[in-house]
């Protein structure tokens, strides 16, 4: 527990400077909560322990302050002399020497409160009216003709796309609409130099991009108007703004979102190595498998060459075939000649036996057919008082409907014909 000296404790004895500097600095630290206070750097040191030593002022004071290195290694940024910043810290005093200081727990560069507000706001509206869905992404092209590329041509990030480009594949044109990307009015004339590039529809991917800063560097790229320009592009678009950290609506807006503008190069080319690779390997497979079709079409003319005989081969063996059945056929006409009489007889009279009963199958067939055939005969159905109608062009009528009052009709009867008129019709009932 912190020792509590009281008012009549304090004028009942004497302090010595290490109690007064105690009793001081708990007192500031017991009465004045955690808060955020503004101001201007000044004075910054960065000690060999790691911790930063510095001022804030502002025109009528100023306050020293400690951030241990605890605490800034979170921030990705070091303040800077004169950079104007805002600190969330504790009071507290420095004993040894008695000094009033400011023990920082975290810092950010002032307003960036405002910014990020309005950064939200702008992406919870584009949001909103869809300009972040996945389905509205374009594909980038596996082979562009030509890159297009936003950026300042002053920009180191320009030469590192460039440069990238040129290794990867170097046989791809370039375009550059330059712009400024930093700077009063770079907003609009990023957004002009976009939608110039979309106008002239001459690449088949968009690169935007430029190399890391400050939040304040890239806030031109959090404008609403550059971000509906990458929306509208008529190509899709890469966006390569700042470091992996930053993150800007243009990359939500984008096609494509790349950490840096290097790869924001990469995804816009394939490696030139890795085609000329990919082609040798096919190129290797397609040898292989030709060179697998060719053996067997090999095998198959080697085994089809052996069965191919010339026609002296041929006509040898068909002779010698024709000589083989004209052996068979002698001997078989002297065992008949050497069989007794009566096997001719028998064979005689099962021939003629087979004939017969052939003959009487045939006989009962064609009775039956003729049966049918008189059942289906339309006479047979004429005689039975039956009649067909025709009209003059010999149309067969079927239905009352064909007829017209006054017309002339053939009967058709089962003996002869005979000429009608037609008096009158009734309907299809």
């Amino acid at each position: 527990m912190p020792h509590v000296l009281t008012a009549q404790a304090l004028t009942a004895q004497v302090l010595t400077v290490s109690e007064l500097n105690r009793l001081a600095r708990e007192v500031l630290e017991r009465s004045i909560p955690l808060f955020w206070v503004s101001g201007e750097v000044s004075n910054f040191t960065r000690a060999a322990s790691g911790h930063w030593y510095f001022s804030l002022k502002d025109q009528g004071a100023q306050v020293r302050c400690v951030m241990f290195r605890g605490r800034n290694s979170y921030l990705d940024w070091q303040p800077r002399e004169g950079d104007k910043v805002e600190a969330r810290a504790l009071v507290t005093l420095y004993e040894a020497r008695g000094d009033f200081q400011l023990t920082v727990e975290s810092l950010q560069r002032a307003g960036l409160g405002a910014l990020f507000e309005a950064f939200e706001r702008l992406r919870m509206k584009l949001q909103a009216e869809g300009l972040f869905d996945a389905g509205r992404k374009r594909a980038l092209p596996a082979l562009p003709r030509q890159i297009g590329i936003v950026t300042s041509p002053d920009a180191a990030a320009l030469r590192d796309v460039l440069t990238t480009l040129k290794r990867r594949m170097p046989g791809i044109p370039v375009v550059i609409y330059p712009t400024p990307v930093q700077g009063k009015g770079a907003a609009e004339r990023i957004a002009a130099a976009i939608q110039r590039a979309s106008e002239r529809a001459e690449c088949d991917v968009l690169i935007v991009c430029r190399g890391g800063g400050s939040i304040e560097d890239l806030w031109q790229f959090n404008e609403e108007i550059v971000a509906r320009a990458i929306a509208s592009c008529s190509m899709p678009v890469i966006s390569g703004v700042g470091h992996e950290t930053d993150t800007t609506m243009a990359d939500f807006v984008a096609d494509q979102r790349a950490p840096t503008p290097t790869a924001a190069a990469e995804l816009a080319t394939p490696d030139r190595l890795s085609l000329l690779q990919r082609l040798s390997q096919q190129q290797t497979q397609l040898h292989r498998r030709l060179q697998q079709r060719l053996q067997n079409h090999a095998q198959q003319l080697d085994f089809l060459a052996r069965r191919l005989l010339s026609p002296s081969q041929q006509l040898a063996g068909r002779s010698a075939a024709l000589n083989q059945l004209q052996w068979r056929l002698q001997s078989a006409s002297l065992q008949l000649a050497s069989k007794p009489a009566v096997t001719l007889k028998q064979l005689h009279w099962r021939l003629q036996t087979a004939a017969q009963q052939r003959l009487q199958y045939r006989q009962q067939q064609l009775v039956r057919l003729s049966q049918s055939l008189s059942h289906l005969n339309p006479q047979a159905v004429l005689s039975r008082g039956y009649a067909l109608v025709h009209l003059d062009d010999g149309t067969l009528v079927r239905s009352s409907q064909q007829l017209e009052t006054g017309s002339t009709v053939r009967l058709v009867l089962g003996e002869g014909e005979a000429t009608a008129v037609v008096d009158g019709k009734s309907p299809t009932t």
